[in-house]
């Protein structure tokens, strides 16, 4: 089957799946055992730009009230702390991933969820709390234990497989 077949398959077995979960029926085929490959995820979890945002809002606060042109009724100010707070608690809801499927490998960035295909990707770099996933064209993705808390020992291990499978160098260092 070409890629866009497959594409179209999927999308409307997870219409499919989605319409009967709502109808309370079992869904016709999982997404790990049949069209969509076993595509196999991981999470991390996103603490840095949380934190970074809580920092400003205070640092907001403290300089604005400490001012003389501050109003004690201003609700342009409390509406917008409650915007970055709940910016902050939408960064932390949204947790970044890597899913890695047979011929792909898809994560979370700030403009949505992208993909690399087989084709596009150069190597594949792991060390130890890093994994570097580099490609022909467009930046590096870095996934970081430090960063984003991805379980990274599991997922070069995975991605040395599917490194094997597609004949993508692997380097470890």
């Amino acid at each position: 089957m070409s890629r866009s077949w497959q594409r179209k398959v999927q999308k409307n077995q997870e219409l499919i799946n989605k319409q009967r979960k709502k109808r309370g029926e079992a869904p016709l085929m999982s997404a790990k055992s049949g069209g969509a490959a076993g595509v196999e995820t991981f999470k991390g979890r996103s603490y840095l730009m949380p934190a970074f945002l809580l920092l400003f809002i205070l640092f907001y606060v403290i300089v604005t009230v400490t001012s003389d042109a501050f109003k004690q009724g201003d609700t342009m100010f409390w509406v917008t702390i409650a915007c970055y707070v709940l910016l902050a608690g939408l960064f932390v809801l949204r947790r970044p991933y890597l899913a890695i499927g047979r011929d792909f490998v898809r994560s979370r960035r700030f403009a949505g969820d992208r993909n690399i295909y087989v084709s596009n990707i150069k190597g594949i770099n792991a060390q130890k709390g890093y994994v570097v996933i580099e490609q022909h064209k467009g930046g590096n993705w870095v996934f970081s234990r430090v960063m984003n808390r991805y379980p990274t020992e599991q997922m070069a291990a995975r991605l040395k497989a599917f490194a094997e499978q597609n004949g993508i160098p692997y380097t470890e260092k």
